[in-house]
């Protein structure tokens, strides 16, 4: 018994304790609160990611309201298979029992499939005109366009712009919802953005997601400033606007990294805007022209220079009678401002001069051996000046291809020793249909190297029809073989 109201006595000194501690602890830590120290924990306010009290926003209503306006676009074209290289025989011999298999599957000439792509695009006006991407409807034979009601049109293709992917097709139809085009320069990072479009051929599909970052450079053409977004863009999503929580669209949706989940990007609306009133007046874009190669000054160029920041954009080419030349630019020259305006890269100085009316006059100011020099440039016409630019090409009906020497500034850019630029492929022509780009370098034919047009010329004339061709070329950052049958 005793020994029960010791154990009990010792219980309850144990509680008492405790309760004292507790009551040390709590007073303990309300000193350190008004003392002013940081709370180690502290309490979660509901959305405070959202701001304050805000909640999750709902896409119910914006997806009723934009939908109507976004168009699926459905495109065919004529693709012509190369011949086959043995003409319809059998490669064991004649009199091969497999001979007639090979006449009727393997017919010596060229045949031709329709391809069948699809896309997206949305309304601009009561006219029915619709932006889309230039690569949805680059050389197709028939447009069809498809509404959110299901009524189907054939488009006529009014005007594209290859260097920035936009194009403009136009439905007779009345009744029409058109969207609302906002301003994607006042889009911020971290906003909200829906996509609508057709991909896969899942009609009028919304997704949602948030701005990425903006001006983006992908190595899509020379204009490249794009929006990057998490929003699922699919393949049939291309030229299907991208939309903020005001229901304006503020990108057209164009590419996706194929290796990447949750990065897609789109052509700021308002690089459209400008573009789109010259696509529907003339069918295409005209430019100003300038007339220099521009590169990025690296770490090592900057060096060498002896500057302090990597700012401007260092002309590695001036090509003969171009503006510049005139007005007397120099390859090693840094170009610092335009009419006043600090040029950050070598990818703002292109597209500060496109946007500007053919014969204008600008000045720009150039570094060179140290010192700043204002020179004052008569803007030319981008067109003209390409074709000025490529007077040394030469084209090979045989292959397909046009091509141009290039300039020990290009090789160094892109880290060839020799080769020469394909500046076109032949639409329908057996080096399309091997795969060959506009871009690509050329670095042999057959194992034969190939340094300058002369090399190219002879080699081509060389070729017999029906033999296999095979081409080396360094695409990107990478060499690859492409074969075909001439």
């Amino acid at each position: 018994m005793k020994f029960r109201k010791q154990i009990i006595g010792g219980a309850v000194l144990i509680a008492l304790l405790g309760v004292l501690t507790g009551i040390l602890i709590t007073a303990r830590l309300d000193l350190v609160n008004h003392a002013g120290t940081v709370e180690l924990i502290a309490p979660v306010k509901p959305a405070a990611f959202f701001g304050g009290e805000q909640k999750f926003p709902s896409f119910v209503d914006l997806a009723k309201q934009v939908s109507p306006a976004v168009v699926n676009i459905s495109t065919t074209k004529t693709i012509k298979r190369p011949p086959y290289p043995g003409g319809g025989r059998s490669p064991f011999g004649p009199g091969d029992p497999f001979d007639e298999f090979f006449d009727r599957f393997f017919q010596g000439g060229p045949s031709e499939r329709p391809q069948r792509s699809l896309g997206s695009g949305f309304i601009i006006d009561s006219e029915g005109h619709i932006i889309t991407n230039n690569h949805v409807v680059e050389g197709a034979d028939e447009i069809q366009v498809q509404l959110t009601d299901k009524r189907k049109f054939d488009a006529k293709l009014i005007g594209t712009d290859p260097k920035t992917d936009l194009a403009v097709i136009k439905i007779e139809a009345k009744n029409l919802p058109m969207a609302i085009l906002g301003d994607s320069n006042a889009l911020n990072v971290g906003e909200w953005v829906l996509a609508v479009g057709n991909p896969f051929g899942l009609d009028h599909t919304v997704t949602a997601g948030i701005v990425s970052a903006k001006g983006r450079i992908i190595g899509a053409g020379p204009y490249d400033d794009f929006i990057q977004t998490d929003a699922s863009i699919n393949p049939g999503n291309s030229g299907g606007p991208l939309f903020n929580l005001e229901g304006k669209v503020v990108g057209v949706n164009t590419a996706i990294v194929a290796a990447g989940q949750g990065i897609g990007f789109a052509i700021p609306i308002n690089m459209a805007r400008d573009l789109v009133p010259q696509l529907i007046k003339s069918g295409k874009v005209t430019r100003a022209w300038l007339g220099v190669g521009i590169q990025e000054i690296t770490p090592e160029l900057a060096e060498s220079f002896g500057l302090k920041e990597m700012k401007g954009g260092l002309v590695s080419n001036v090509f003969p009678n171009s503006p510049a030349d005139k007005a007397g630019f120099q390859p090693g020259d840094i170009v610092s401002k335009l009419d006043g305006k600090e040029i950050k890269d070598s990818h703002e100085l292109p597209a500060l001069v496109a946007r500007m009316p053919v014969g204008k006059e600008i000045t720009i100011t150039v570094l060179r051996e140290g010192k700043e020099k204002n020179l004052v440039v008569k803007l030319g016409e981008m067109e003209q000046g390409e074709k000025a630019a490529e007077t040394s090409a030469v084209k090979s009906n045989e292959l397909g291809l046009m091509v141009r020497d290039m300039t020990p500034e290009e090789m160094n850019e892109v880290g060839v020793k020799q080769g020469i630029l394909i500046i076109g492929v032949e639409p329908g022509s057996a080096a399309e249909f091997a795969g060959c780009h506009r871009g690509d370098i050329l670095l042999a034919i057959n194992n034969v190297k190939v340094a300058k047009i002369g090399d190219f010329r002879k080699e081509a004339e060389k070729i017999i029809t029906g033999k296999i061709v095979r081409l080396h070329i360094k695409r990107d950052d990478q060499t690859i073989f492409l074969a075909f049958t001439k």
